[in-house]
């Protein structure tokens, strides 16, 4: 693959990052804003441009041939919307139309965040080299994408391997999205909190109540940090069975910021996937942390752009050494 230089944008209920980053994956300049999620959409969207405006500000912009968005969904990326369930102001909104507004007319890319962080998983991370594989991104939200036969898959619109919305519990809480008992609302960050506040959980002295902090007390040994990732790690676990047995993935890869907590979250995890993942075709399925990180959506984004911009020039999606990003084009939105 030639070492084009894309713009990449990963959008989430917490921060907003951009960045530079050139066709081996590897970032060349960053921009990061936090993400106004309870305001309006256009507010959103001008931390979005100011984000692009530091991008294109910089000399190595003119060599920007596209742009690639990694987006908290439901996406569409057939009609370049978004409707992220943790960024109300934004529903059906034109985030394509808008970025390539601000880039100048740039092609766009727009992938769900699952589905970017898988993109980066399988071109340089835990994924790389297995033809069928679901990543997650465990952090605000839950998410995840797929990698079957090899390739990406996205599906129509850009949202296959949304983990995050199956439900675990017929009986559970209802969940922004409108069902009941999803993973995200039992295995995300803040319902990891908030379900070790609930058992007795204290912060610490600093008032730090984020996931990492529960994990830091789950390591010195707080039950009620323990049984927060305990449940996490069960219904993360019956999600990524059932998803083996319905497409038969041989790894599943999980990063965000949950995914960071090790063996606090991966011990009892492994310990659930053994109750849940039965059948002989699925019982050698092996679960590990991902590997690229916090730059994950970037990468993954950008791996989204490239393939873009790479379209006109080959039809395949690999490297010349047959490890390029495995992304298979989604319609531009429109």
């Amino acid at each position: 693959m030639r070492t084009d230089l894309v713009a990449a944008l990963d959008i989430g209920g917490t921060k907003i990052a951009g960045a530079l980053v050139d066709g081996h994956g590897r970032i060349l300049l960053r921009a990061l804003r936090p993400t106004p999620a309870q305001e309006d959409g256009e507010s959103v969207m001008r931390a979005v441009a100011a984000v692009l405006t530091e991008l294109t500000a910089a000399p190595p912009w003119e060599r920007v041939t596209a742009v690639g968005i990694g987006s908290a969904g439901p996406v569409d990326a057939s009609a370049g919307t978004v409707s992220p369930v943790n960024v109300p102001g934004w529903r059906d909104y034109p985030l394509v139309t808008r970025v390539r507004a601000v880039c100048g007319g740039l092609p766009v890319e727009l992938i769900g965040d699952g589905v970017a962080v898988t993109a980066a998983e399988h071109w340089r991370g835990a994924a790389r080299g297995h033809d069928n594989a679901l990543c997650m991104v465990v952090s605000t939200g839950v998410g995840g994408g797929l990698v079957l036969g090899g390739r990406l898959h996205p599906g129509p619109t850009g949202n296959a391997g949304h983990i995050g919305h199956i439900s675990v519990d017929l009986d559970g809480d209802p969940c922004p999205c409108g069902s009941r008992g999803c993973v995200e609302g039992l295995a995300s960050g803040p319902s990891i909190t908030r379900r070790a506040l609930a058992h007795g959980w204290l912060p610490g002295a600093d008032g730090d109540a984020s996931a990492a902090a529960v994990a830091a007390a789950a390591r010195r040994g707080d039950p009620a940090a323990l049984a927060a990732f305990e449940r996490a790690a069960r219904a993360l676990a019956a999600a990524i069975a059932a998803t083996a047995t319905l497409v038969e993935i041989d790894i599943a890869v999980v990063g965000g910021g949950v995914g960071q907590a090790g063996d606090v979250l991966f011990a009892p995890l492994r310990r659930a996937l053994s109750d849940y993942a039965t059948l002989s075709f699925v019982r050698r399925l092996t679960v590990v942390p991902a590997r690229t990180g916090t730059d994950a959506g970037l990468v993954g984004a950008a791996a989204a752009a490239l393939t873009r911009a790479s379209a006109g020039r080959s039809a395949g999606l690999r490297g010349r050494d047959g490890h390029g990003p495995a992304v298979t084009p989604v319609p531009p939105g429109r």
